[in-house]
């Protein structure tokens, strides 16, 4: 199969093969050994209303094989798209494993990743996650997933840390903050965290309210109306690319404008949509969140293949889905590199096993701890400048220095 081949499934053709995959479920994981390649199920939200993030990680999954081949890894990937829906992303990892896949990648949804997760357990086969924050998903006791991602509390963790260093840095003065956050699993995980997190950080300010929206919204001026209401200095934020356009939108209608909007750690803030749809009102918007590592030699191997493959998105913006795809896809390759066999088990073994100093994000090598966890997986501060993601702190990655406050909305050229 030509690794470059994109099997798309539709919903109704999943859901014909229910009946299928449900009587083979209790079925083993393919066994294999000596295989030429590794077959790779990569299942993504491609549509639906997570479209834009699934869209963008399977960019990093198009341009992998050729990459991964120049570092002397086979694989071979089969694409299905889990239409931002649960049930679809259950049945597409059935179905994947029905159709002879040797470890499945995924899923970015947090809901569609704990589903999945589901089916692998059963089936022993192994799991990469590469998006995806909800602690359970590695809090369950799942022997057939790796995630090479943070959890909830490190995001959150890390991006109130951040934070504190950013008030410090520019020395803004926040007395109050609102958290707005989607009512999906993976924002009701944020919100877990910062209850658990907040009383210990020794920010300056309080969390005056806490604002829970649906994502599947046309918009969003009720909630933005209750923000409003309680003007906190702070909004901090945790959405995905449809919100935070539909969440700026609401803000400048209202004429509302805090001194910062910050996610402690979600993405949206940084996705072309956002850039495109917004133009200069997208910028000074800082969000909290791992970043690719410029100086990494496969980072730049990984960008020299971007660009030719999607001239019309940019490396710099789409680094973070398209860096961990990509690393995940690293991390199932290495793993069969060094066992030479596609057994579930055996496969899965060597993946809890990996570490991998060279790879695109910035931190420490890849490693999994008994959970399947990579916990070594540090933050940046990263804010829109001229419609382009820019760290600001650590200062020793910085490229710019933070702005806070933000400037007005009708100030913004």
């Amino acid at each position: 199969m030509d690794s470059r081949l994109v099997t798309s499934i539709s919903r109704r053709k999943l859901l014909a093969g229910t009946t299928a995959a449900t009587t083979m479920l209790a079925a083993p994981a393919i066994v294999g050994a000596q295989a030429n390649a590794l077959k790779i199920g990569v299942l993504l939200p491609r549509s639906g209303y997570m479209a834009s993030t699934g869209q963008s990680s399977h960019r990093g999954a198009m341009i992998a094989p050729k990459v991964l081949s120049d570092y002397g890894h086979r694989i071979e990937l089969i694409h299905i798209d889990t239409e931002s829906n649960v049930d679809a992303a259950r049945i597409a990892a059935q179905r994947a494993i029905n159709d002879g896949v040797h470890c499945i990648v995924g899923n970015v949804d947090s809901g569609g990743t704990l589903a999945v997760a589901q089916v692998c357990e059963q089936r022993q086969m192994p799991l990469v996650v590469n998006v995806g924050a909800a602690p359970q998903i590695t809090e369950q006791g799942f022997k057939y997933v790796a995630r090479n991602f943070p959890h909830a509390g490190m995001l959150m963790g890390g991006g109130l840390r951040l934070i504190k260093n950013l008030l410090d840095v520019t020395k803004l003065d926040a007395k109050t903050a609102v958290f707005f956050y989607a009512n999906d699993t993976f924002g009701q995980a944020q919100r877990g965290a910062l209850d658990a997190l907040f009383p210990r950080a020794g920010l300056p300010f309080q969390v005056i309210d806490h604002v829970a929206f649906d994502p599947r919204a046309q918009e969003l001026s009720v909630e933005v109306t209750k923000i409003r209401a309680s003007n906190p200095d702070i909004v901090m934020v945790v959405t995905r690319g449809n919100d935070a356009v539909k969440l700026i939108r609401d803000m400048v209608r209202q004429r509302f404008l805090p001194k910062a909007i910050i996610s402690p750690g979600s993405s949206g803030m940084f996705e072309e949509e956002y850039y495109q749809t917004l133009g200069p009102l997208a910028d000074y918007t800082i969000f909290h969140l791992p970043w690719a590592n410029p100086k990494s030699q496969m980072a730049q191997a990984l960008e020299a293949a971007f660009k030719p493959a999607f001239p019309n998105y940019r490396f710099p913006v789409e680094c973070f889905y398209v860096g961990f795809t990509f690393e995940a896809l690293l991390v199932a390759a290495g793993a069969f590199k060094r066992s030479g066999s596609t057994n579930g088990p055996e496969l899965m073994k060597a993946i809890r096993e990996t570490s991998i100093a060279e790879h695109i994000i910035i931190g420490p090598p890849i490693k999994f701890d008994e959970k399947g966890q990579n916990v070594g997986i540090p933050s940046a501060s990263v804010q829109s400048r001229n419609r382009t993601p820019t760290v600001v702190l650590p200062t020793e990655v910085a490229t710019m220095t933070p702005v806070l406050p933000m400037p007005p909305w009708q100030d913004r050229s």
